[in-house]
């Protein structure tokens, strides 16, 4: 019997720039940010059937907890109250990316389910119904569903038309730090209500060359990047690596970190600066991507 299952990829999100703009009343913070996407990431598999399971392989599968607890599964159920007789099955999920490192990894797997099951069931991926169930998984699920990059705004519910960036030749590094999202943004120390000054005042144009992304870039910032060194200082020796690396034009977090990136203006760039950091900082995890 042919192989049933259904594969989708859980590329990593990149939040090359985040803008904190405030503390809106609810709680949650509005921001602004231009996330591309690389082409590393995590996997997904669905075999079509009546049980509905969560089996963990990889790397990083021992750091993920609780199976049942997953967004995998809860991408799943959230889709199920708005499609009554969704088709569904046992998925699988290979665990490439660290956890918990401003990579967006759990939404990026949320996702990737949904798109499976989209595709078990014959739905279009503008279906507005994929689009609710990733809202209310979490704030990063709905701009992973199309893997394309954007700025998104608010708590990620405002996404900005699908843009064409220059290929991005990155590094990406992770201290091997778990680092808690709730965590950094409350080092903010923020009130509900509370607004502050930020914003990109100009957008990069689509189909934007890779020095005009590289401008562009420069007059932004992640603003979770002091809290989160605050908080977890080998952020910053991380970024000191990386940023003596040889072509290195660009060096920040990623989302609420730990994972930093680096730009280059070639992939030989990126690859000699990822072959340096993994023979000088044996314990961290380092990898080579093209950013999209």
């Amino acid at each position: 019997m042919p192989d049933q299952r259904l594969r989708e990829e859980a590329p990593a999100k990149v939040n090359l720039t985040l803008r904190v703009l405030g503390r809106r009343n609810d709680g949650f913070h509005d921001l602004e940010s231009l996330v591309a996407f690389a082409d590393v990431g995590d996997e997904v598999w669905l075999s079509p059937g009546h049980e509905t399971r969560l089996d963990v392989a990889g790397s990083h599968a021992g750091l993920l907890g609780d199976a049942t607890e997953n967004l995998i599964l809860k991408a799943h159920r959230e889709l199920k109250t708005r499609i009554p007789g969704l088709r569904g099955g046992v998925f699988s999920l290979h665990k490439n990316l660290p956890v918990a490192a401003g990579l967006g990894g759990g939404s990026s797997d949320a996702a990737a389910a949904l798109r499976l099951l989209a595709r078990l069931n014959e739905l279009t991926l503008d279906d507005p119904r994929l689009r609710e169930a990733g809202e209310a998984i979490g704030s990063d699920v709905p701009v992973c569903i199309e893997r394309k990059a954007r700025i998104m705004r608010g708590r990620g519910e405002n996404l900005g038309p699908a843009m064409v960036l220059p290929p991005l030749p990155a590094v990406l590094v992770n201290p091997r730090l778990a680092l808690s999202t709730p965590a950094v943004f409350g080092k903010l120390g923020l009130r509900p209500g509370e607004s502050v000054a930020g914003g990109h005042a100009s957008e990069l144009p689509s189909g934007a060359d890779y020095a005009a992304a590289l401008s562009y870039l420069a007059g932004a910032a992640n603003d979770l990047e002091p809290p989160a060194i605050g908080l977890a200082p080998a952020i910053e020796e991380v970024i000191d690596a990386l940023t003596a690396t040889e072509g290195a034009d660009l060096v920040r977090m990623s989302g609420s970190g730990a994972t930093v990136f680096a730009l280059y203006g070639s992939e030989a760039a990126a690859a000699a600066a990822t072959g340096r950091m993994a023979a000088e900082h044996a314990g961290w995890w380092v990898t080579t991507t093209m950013l999209r």
